[in-house]
């Protein structure tokens, strides 16, 4: 289980990669466009670059997620290693009643936009909906092994 989701993590970190690199692309056309006649005004790499933002946002914070790199206040720097365990648990439960929210009510979003299309590109607005739920799930995924990780330090006071 442990290699699906390392391998899972590695995919996120390349479509991250991805997201970045082709968002380069409309943004830079937007750029020379306003301020040159060199190419003609494009509108549609307006809604391409905050749809390709929306997925760079999500799969970031998947990532952040599994690395621990959220927003972190260490007001107990010098804590045991089950005491630091136990807090993590605690912050850990907090992030997955956010990650339930994300399932539950990303779930409601995707149905609600099944049938639409962008108004631009005509892009299926489910493609980027989706973002929503599927982050919900990832969070779920990666915090069940901090969970893991954390109680067996908790049962044992050693992390491996």
């Amino acid at each position: 289980m442990k290699k699906l989701i390392d391998s899972y993590f590695r995919l996120l970190n390349w479509l991250l990669v991805g997201t970045i690199a082709i968002l380069l692309v409309p943004v830079t056309m937007q750029i020379i466009s306003r301020y040159t006649a060199l190419i003609p005004s494009y509108i549609w790499t307006e809604e391409l670059s905050r749809f390709l933002f929306i997925w760079m946002i999500m799969l970031g914070a998947m990532i952040a997620v599994r690395e621990g790199t959220h927003l972190d206040v260490d007001l107990w720097p010098d804590l045991s290693p089950k005491a630091e365990a136990a807090t993590q648990v605690v912050a850990s439960l907090f992030v997955l009643v956010f990650a339930c929210v994300f399932v539950y009510w990303g779930v409601k979003f995707v149905q609600f936009g099944w049938d639409q299309q962008s108004e631009l590109a005509e892009l299926p607005m489910t493609f980027i909906f989706i973002a929503w739920p599927l982050a919900g799930l990832t969070w779920v995924l990666f915090l069940g092994e901090r969970f893991v990780a954390n109680f067996r330090i908790l049962a044992s006071g050693n992390p491996r």
